[in-house]
This record gives C-alpha cells, structure tokens and sequence, in this order.
C-alpha cells in the first residue's frame, strides 16, 4: 500500500505512519503533563519536530544545490517530498538533548512520549508489511500500447532499471512533470521510462500527447494504456501522480507520490543506480 485515504485526502502511507507517531507522542505528552500538572514536553517536542524538518530538508536542498541553482524558490515547495532523513533525526537528537541538559526533570516525561512515537511508527510499519497488495516485485499487469498492442512493465523494461510513472491528462501535477520526466527518459539511456495512463481512452492520450491541448508535443516514448486502472491498484496507489522505481531486477526501490522536481527525481535515480555500481564491484572483486 504507498497511499491511504482520509476523507477526501490522498496522503503517502509513510506520511500518515508520521503523522500518528508524532500524534501519539504529543498526546502522551499532554497526559503525563496533566497527571504530573506540569505543561509537559509538548514545547520539547515542536522544537525537534521544527529542527528536523528544516534540517532535514536544508540537508537535501544542499545535497543537490545545483538542480536547484537554476530555480531557487523551487527550494521552499516541499511538495517534491525533498528531506534527508538522517539528518533531520540528528537535529531532533540534539535539541532533546540540549533541552534535557537545561531541564534534567523532562527527561523521562520526554523519552516516555518519544517512546511511545516511535513504538506506534513500528507497529504501523509492521502492519503496513502484512498487506499484500503493494508487490515489491514488478507487477504483471496487462498493458496496452497506443497502437492497441498488448504488452507489459517486463517487456518494456527489457532487463534494464525501470521508472514507471502513473498519470492522466487531467491531472495538474502530471502535466507539471512530464517535460522533466520527457528529458529524463532522453538523458538516461540506461534506465527504461514507461508512462502508464489510469483510465483514459486511447484517443484522448493521443490528443493530449500530439498537443491538441494546447500543450507542445512532449515526444514521450512508452507510452501505454491501463484502461481499468490496474495497475494503480496493483501497486496500492490511489493518487496521481505515482512513480514508482525498480531496479534491473524487478526489484522496487523507491517510491514518489506527487509532483516530482528536478531534485526528487535525481535523489530516486540514484537509488537506481547505486545497485547497479555495487554489482559492478563485486563482480570486479570476483575476478
């Protein structure tokens, strides 16, 4: 599953998981602060929530600095989903403990709500696992090509890393990111690109492609049709657009719900190809 629906929002499962851990430590907060009658960690716990996002997300932007160079207010739409992680735990580790230092009595009422976050992002990572019906291998649905020929995520592949992009022509974000998904697929001739359109007829993705929609033409190749939205389905996504990112084995390794920038979508294909370098080293160690 890589999205979950609130209401009439689509948010990304690992997003929700967020949310509720940081829901749940806060609310624990609120009741050790109402037991002990102290405001509790609450102002605690904001100040890491702050730190790592910023961090977080000052750590990407640096990282890659030059994708960014040429439209700098591209820096401030956290829409791209662009955050280090590891650097926002960090700065979240060090305010805790900068205020422990200054308050030693927050720091049991504080590692309990941490805790507790981090025990309800487990369980509902754990549960997240048991469904099914977000294959980590490449699913077998079937496809059809604007020349209405049958054909599949394999074939297209053809043994190579694979970025495979959930669209429609109504969809705002989709239309935003194919010029850069276009040029992508151009620039990296060694990781395939199929564009799988969720739900329309043939003839309406023609006319949007040939840029009957005031669009220019975007000269994509790989272009298919998935009329009954399988493979949305498949995969566990329920939002537009989705683009999802498998390795020369049909393994998935990373995932993107929403608009991709020139940012995100670099960070992605390095996961692409990070295996590939690593298969190169071992078969040298090997000879």
């Amino acid at each position: 599953m890589l999205t979950v629906n609130i209401g009439p929002l689509v948010l990304p499962v690992q997003l929700a998981m967020l949310i509720a851990a940081v829901a749940v430590a806060f609310s624990v907060s609120h009741l050790l602060g109402r037991r002990q009658k102290t405001r509790g960690v609450g102002h605690i716990l904001s100040d890491m929530l702050i730190a790592a996002l910023l961090t977080a997300r000052l750590a990407f932007v640096v990282t890659w600095f030059d994708l960014y160079r040429a439209t700098p207010w591209a820096m401030l739409d956290i829409r791209d989903g662009g955050y280090t992680a590891w650097a926002g735990i960090v700065a979240a580790l060090l305010v805790a403990a900068w205020h422990g230092w200054r308050i030693p009595a927050s720091g049991k009422p504080l590692g309990l709500a941490l805790a507790s976050g981090v025990l309800a992002y487990g369980v509902l990572f754990g549960a997240s696992l048991t469904i099914k019906n977000r294959p980590a291998a490449l699913p077998a649905t079937a496809l059809t090509t604007l020349a209405g020929e049958p054909t599949g995520l394999a074939r297209l592949a053809d043994g190579k890393p694979l970025v495979v992009n959930l669209w429609a022509s109504w969809c705002p974000p989709c239309r935003r990111e194919m010029p850069l998904l276009a040029q992508a697929q151009k620039a990296q001739g060694d990781i395939a690109f199929v564009f799988v359109n969720q739900g329309e007829k043939q003839d309406i993705v023609q006319h949007y492609l040939s840029g009957n929609r005031g669009e220019n033409g975007i000269g994509l190749s790989n272009v298919v049709l998935d009329r009954n939205t399988a493979l949305g389905k498949a995969v566990g996504s329920m939002a537009l657009p989705t683009t999802l990112f498998y390795d020369a084995s049909g393994q998935l390794r990373a995932t993107h719900i929403g608009e991709l920038s020139a940012a995100s979508l670099a960070d992605k294909l390095r996961q692409l190809h990070e295996p590939a370098k690593q298969a190169n080293v071992t078969l040298k160690n090997q000879e």
